[in-house]
């Protein structure tokens, strides 16, 4: 429905439920649009339509959305030899920099990276021809929209402007025709498919305790027919804790959130889609447009803030006609904000059945096989696992990123930093006390002196003085006079100094004032 209108260069309002193929759909026309030299050649373009600046600009609110659309217009554009370049924070600037200079056609990317390269003068706009907001709805939102709005300033005002998602609220359309040009607005629904979910997914709600809900979550994952699954939490917390427990109990998980470093994330979801891992537990920055074909189960851990995360959610089972499974697990804290998703997605589920890792209906309902415990036999554990996949050296920007992102390799092969503990000897006037006059002197290794971190620290000594002036031992053959009285002492001790001592004339007369 969408080709026929965006490629004739009208401005579109694009929406239509997940797994529907709106990549594609906005995607075609890009590379329909964009001349390559093929196009000159063939008498279909003029020399000056030919241009190494980018000449449409994909803008998506997050980096593994960035990389998935990348990925697919290659795909597409692979026959007419389309430069497409993924442009994302994370990742070094020195490799993006270097293909914006090599020439590229369409570039996507996310706004924050997107303004800074242009920012410092190495991203121009001027020749943008098509502009697309994929999942629009999130990317006018107010988090996004100051951005956005930076990136329309810089682009032609004469260009085309596509706007896609599967959640457009009514105000989302108002604010985008500020932007847009008489556009055209296309709803794709098919006839016996009601509602805002898709109908092959089976959709179940329970009420569940918050600390039976690894038990219950592991024991879904051991449903039969389950192939790959997403668990969705509200905070990055909770997803890596989640990760982990999975882990512990026998399941091949990883997790994507916002506190891993860019190389950990994309291992992660690069193990998912290559099967090497079968769980993953991630916050909804992978809500959003991630398409990784065998997903049947998505398990709602916590339940989601509104209706929109819940259809971003659940759309990542039950894809491009296939079926799937979707289990939302409400705690008691969340039963209000539940009743209002399903009032607003018209949903059967205002009250859900209290459940628990036990209960025989939850056993019935997502085929759970009899006698199913939460810990995964060691028979069944057959995946390779997360550290089967390699971390990528993304150069990555940023402390977090370094410290989080970190592989466990890298980690190994560096320096383990030792420290000398630090000795505190007992002097009595800059001589050494009886018993620790012994002590020998840490040994002083020869270590280069650009090796700060393995060298040895020498002690600190703290040396006493009397009167202001170091002893006489301690000075060499030149050590000045010391004073002879007990009042000259006084007067070149520091007043803040308040030591007991026994001057040198107080002594020869045997007093035993101080």
């Amino acid at each position: 429905m969408t080709l026929p209108v965006a490629l004739s260069g009208s401005d579109v309002i694009g929406q239509a439920k997940t797994g529907t193929g709106k990549t594609l759909g906005f995607g075609l026309p890009l590379l329909e649009r964009v001349v390559v030299p093929a196009d000159v050649e063939a008498g279909r373009a003029r020399p000056e339509q030919l241009t190494d600046a980018p000449q449409a600009l994909v803008v998506v609110p997050t980096r593994e959305l960035c990389q998935q659309v990348t990925n697919d217009l290659l795909t597409a554009g692979k026959v007419r030899n389309v430069r497409v370049t993924a442009i994302y924070g994370g990742r070094a600037y020195e490799p993006q920099v270097e293909a914006l200079k090599k020439g590229v056609d369409v570039i996507v990317g996310t706004p924050g990276r997107l303004l800074d390269l242009a920012g410092q003068k190495k991203l121009s706009l001027s020749s943008v021809r098509a502009l697309v907001l994929d999942e629009a709805d999130e990317m006018l939102d107010l988090g996004f929209l100051p951005d956005v709005e930076k990136i329309i300033q810089l682009l032609p005002a004469k260009r085309q402007t596509m706007l896609f998602s599967a959640t457009m609220p009514g105000a989302v359309i108002s604010l985008a025709r500020r932007y847009m040009s008489q556009p055209t607005h296309i709803r794709a629904t098919a006839p016996d498919d009601e509602g805002q979910t898709v109908a092959n997914t089976t959709q179940h709600v329970f009420r569940a305790h918050s600390m039976d809900k690894p038990e219950l979550v592991s024991r879904i994952l051991q449903a039969k027919g389950r192939g790959l699954a997403m668990i969705f939490c509200r905070t990055k917390r909770t997803a890596a804790d989640i990760a982990d427990q999975l882990a512990r109990r026998g399941f091949a998980s990883g997790a994507v959130h916002g506190d891993l470093g860019q190389g950990a994330r994309e291992q992660a979801l690069r193990a998912f889609r290559n099967g090497k891992v079968d769980v993953l537990v991630c916050t909804d920055v992978a809500a959003r447009g991630i398409d990784v074909d065998g997903v049947t189960h998505v398990v709602n851990y916590q339940s989601p803030e509104d209706e929109k995360t819940y259809l971003h959610r659940i759309g990542r089972t039950g894809r491009a006609g296939r079926s799937g499974t979707a289990v939302t697990l409400v705690d008691w804290d969340d039963i209000p904000r539940w009743k209002l998703i399903n009032k607003a997605l018209d949903l059967p589920f205002d009250e859900p059945e209290e459940t628990y890792s036990t209960s025989a209906h939850l056993y019935a309902l997502l085929e759970i096989p009899e006698g199913t415990k939460g810990i995964l036999p060691r028979a069944e554990r057959t995946r390779a696992g997360l550290g089967a996949e390699e971390i990528e050296d993304l150069g990555e920007t940023g402390g977090r990123g370094r410290r989080t992102g970190r592989s466990a390799a890298a980690t190994a092969e560096a320096p383990a930093r030792t420290r000398t503990p630090r000795q505190r000897r007992r002097t009595r006037r800059g001589a050494p006390v009886e018993g620790e006059a012994q002590q020998q002197e840490p040994a002083h290794t020869d270590t280069p002196a650009g090796n700060d971190e393995s060298a040895a620290r020498t002690p600190r000594r703290r040396r006493r003085t009397r009167g202001g002036v170091k002893p006489a031992a301690e000075q060499g053959g030149n050590a000045p006079v010391q004073p002879a009285t007990a009042a000259e002492a006084t007067e070149q001790k520091p007043a803040r100094r308040r030591r007991r001592t026994r001057s040198s004339a107080t002594a020869e007369t045997g007093s035993a004032e101080s």
